[in-house]
């Protein structure tokens, strides 16, 4: 058995998946520490891994950045905000993350060290020692390949590939002016390495915290990730991370009733605007809700990820619509296999949740990398993108009606989940573990 650390951004999208995999390893036998946020030391206890908090510098909060990171709020949506968030959310935390790795590692001599893809300390890892000097370093994709390719269009535009020349010469004149306004990004983030003592070269950052480890598992499948003919020979598709039956709460009371709509054959829609972007329900949830009141061939699940979700939402309607429900947390294990479709503000596990088990998108999301899950969903033919974070109730109605009614959609989610069905993403991670300790 190995020793390893595993390692998250103190972000819930990025620590979930990470349990995720410390449990099952934790469950195999292999001794993990978990080094997280703060706020996830019971969660981690009770999974089994022992677990070591982030220092000050490099924990904060996710359920409120802006108490954090003063002036984020000011940002608009888009590339500008995410640039952002590298610099200060995930580049400033550098030096700290890689100074506790170093300080648990003084006392828990780790084999490997496995981390979320923007737990950058990980990368400063990997660059300041050689391999045989350090333990080894894999890098989880929990989001989509971040990186600029000559195959595809500028990384957060949420474009697709280029399919003819023309289309090529405008996406590299974007490419060039989005280097050029991302220059004090790129400065930022070798002065946080640098502070850590891992000095980089010039050069494409977003290659380098893919090539910097041992190897890049991605998250997904080839069939939801756009082809690149200069993709570096590390990444690996692994798959999604299985949702764990019993992981969440109990089934609510009005289970019953959805299985019972289920039988009748009425479609079950699910909509959610996962776990970071839901401080308002009235961009996706609130909308769905009444794009789909009138319907009676369709029962709605409003999986908000809020305790509080039965008074937000009572603040936006006069009244929760006789075909719907209104949850905080719902069992996903079991939800997904009786949903038809998922109306979702585009988290990438979410996503990758809901075409394992075949079930078709209808995606609006302009937060982080949402725009980016959107068009991979378009393009892969899974669902509908609304290029927006702000649909309108009519979009919403017309999108659904089009995805429900249009057999090709469900067609190719299941296509996809048959190929999904063909990786085991954690024993493919507990192989890679087992192959790179030296011992």
């Amino acid at each position: 058995m190995s020793r390893i650390i595993v390692a998250a951004t103190p972000v819930s999208g990025h620590h979930a998946p990470l349990l995720q995999i410390a449990r099952h390893l934790h469950g195999l036998g292999h001794e993990v520490v978990f080094l997280g946020g703060s706020r996830f030391a019971a969660q981690v206890e009770a999974a089994g891994p022992a677990f070591r908090a982030l220092p000050a510098e490099a924990d904060y909060d996710d359920r409120d950045l802006s108490a954090r990171f003063p002036g984020r709020d000011e940002i608009p949506a888009g590339p500008g905000q995410v640039m952002w968030d590298v610099m200060h959310v995930f580049g400033d935390p550098i030096p700290a993350q890689l100074r506790a790795l170093k300080e648990v590692l003084a006392g828990f001599p780790a084999t490997v060290v496995l981390h979320d893809n923007l737990f950058l300390g990980g990368v400063a890892l990997a660059l300041g020692e050689e391999p045989g000097r350090r333990p080894a370093v894999l890098s989880v994709g929990i989001s989509p390949l971040g990186v600029d390719s000559r195959d595809t269009a500028p990384h957060l535009l949420g474009l697709l590939p280029p399919t003819d020349d023309e289309q090529r010469a405008r996406y590299a004149e974007m490419a060039a002016q989005m280097a050029e306004r991302s220059k004090p990004l790129a400065a930022h983030l070798r002065g946080c390495f640098t502070a850590a003592g891992a000095v980089i070269e010039e050069g494409s950052l977003g290659w380098l915290r893919i090539q910097a480890a041992d190897a890049f598992l991605q998250l997904t499948v080839a069939g939801f990730e756009y082809p690149r003919s200069d993709q570096p020979a590390n990444i690996r598709f692994v798959g999604a991370i299985p949702i764990e039956p019993g992981a969440a709460q109990e089934p609510p009371a009005w289970w019953p009733e959805l299985r019972r709509a289920r039988e009748e054959g009425r479609r079950i829609v699910v909509v959610t605007q996962g776990t970071l972007a839901n401080t308002t329900l009235n961009r996706l949830v609130v909308p769905t809700l009444r794009a789909l009141a009138d319907r009676e061939d369709v029962f709605v699940v409003a999986a908000t990820g809020r305790p509080d979700a039965a008074e937000l939402i009572a603040g936006e309607l006069p009244a929760v619509p006789a075909n719907a429900r209104v949850a905080g947390f719902v069992p996903f294990a079991e939800l997904l296999p009786l949903t038809d479709l998922l109306v979702t503000n585009g988290g990438y596990g979410g996503t990758q949740a809901a075409l394992a088990h075949g079930v078709p998108l209808v995606v609006g999301g302009d937060t982080e990398d949402k725009p980016e899950v959107a068009a991979r969903v378009e393009w892969s033919g899974t669902g509908l993108n609304l290029r927006t974070g702000d649909p309108s109730v009519e979009a919403l109605r017309e999108a659904v009606d089009t995805v429900l009614s249009t057999p090709g959609y469900r067609e190719r989610a299941a296509e996809l989940a048959k190929e999904y069905a063909g990786h085991d993403a954690l024993a493919t991670i507990d192989g890679l573990v087992r192959e790179t300790d030296p011992r």
